[in-house]
């Protein structure tokens, strides 16, 4: 396959340069294969290509595919041309797009645009190697605004850390890297712990504030910390005011664009403002590529409504 130039910086060039149908089938492959085509029933197989149609053949298993097959856009009626320039505004948009904007500017139902920006969100879960440097760790409430009027008799409004009604986020964010964040079942050190060990590399200069779920990390890294409670916010080199900026942003973008989002999906939520973040440096083509380097997470819609809480 020749090595096909796609290089756009605005919505305008990204529809120019994907006028047709087949030139987003051209970057797909490209993306994805970059000439050397896989089955994805079987990787050892041989491939043929018909002549028409963009179709292989997996020769071991006998079966046809695409270059969509086992993607985000597989068994999917919207077209490419669609679907690039709604993954372009969701990744270009600071703070997210609505589905009822969406479905406005593709021209498509809002169950439509709903389910695509699930899709998107699916593929946002792009594993990053471990936090070194210098990290701060934190952790935030999403929702359990409850009015006086909503609480029964007899019962306390959700305050504080409680997760009654109110859903925890753990976040940890590398000075002038990377930044992961977890949905978690609450803030104890028997919850925080794993992930910290997880995301962030043993010896590492960690910043927190005073949660008592920190109290341990001295044993695996070099610990400090600003004490909130005492009205320190920042004392030199030691703050929590990255990670903080973050959940600022994050809170800001779920309340004015997406209102209220469900347990269920928040964590779809949350990975799509990490993506954000974590590309924030690139150019618009440069995080329209990143994106399709997970493509291959598929959405189901029976997946994406069961349960819904």
């Amino acid at each position: 396959m020749n090595n096909l130039n796609f290089n756009f910086n605005s919505v305008i060039e990204l529809i120019n340069t994907f006028n047709t149908e087949q030139k987003c089938i051209e970057y797909l492959e490209q993306i994805r294969w970059n000439g050397n085509v896989v089955s994805p029933y079987d990787s050892t197989s041989k491939v043929y290509k018909y002549s028409k149609n963009n179709r292989y053949r997996c020769k071991n298993t006998n079966k046809d595919f695409n270059v969509k097959s086992g993607t985000l856009f597989e068994s999917s009626n919207i077209k490419l041309q669609k679907w690039f320039l709604a993954i372009y505004l969701i990744t270009s948009h600071k703070k997210g797009i609505s589905s009822h904007q969406l479905a406005k500017d593709l021209n498509v139902t809002q169950k439509t645009s709903f389910f695509m920006l699930h899709r998107i969100r699916n593929c946002y879960g792009i594993k990053t190697e471990q936090l070194e440097g210098i990290v701060e760790i934190d952790e935030t409430f999403i929702g359990g605004k409850v009015r006086n009027n909503e609480v029964a008799e007899g019962e306390k409004r959700n305050m504080g850390r409680s997760t009654k009604t109110k859903t925890a986020v753990f976040g940890a964010v590398e000075r002038n890297g990377k930044l992961i964040a977890k949905v978690v079942e609450d803030t104890k050190t028997k919850t925080l712990l794993p992930h910290i060990k997880e995301n962030i590399k043993k010896g590492t200069s960690v910043m927190t504030d005073e949660w008592t779920a920190y109290k341990k990390l001295y044993k695996n890294y070099i610990h400090s910390v600003i004490k909130h409670n005492e009205g320190e916010f920042v004392d030199g080199n030691i703050y929590t005011n990255t990670i903080e900026c973050f959940w600022s942003h994050l809170k800001r973008g779920i309340k004015g664009i997406y209102h209220k989002v469900i347990k269920k999906h928040l964590q779809k939520y949350v990975d799509e403002f990490v993506f954000r973040y974590n590309t924030k440096d690139y150019n618009e083509n440069e995080r329209f590529n990143y994106f399709f380097g997970n493509m291959k997470n598929r959405l189901r819609y029976k997946d994406l409504i069961c349960c819904e809480v």
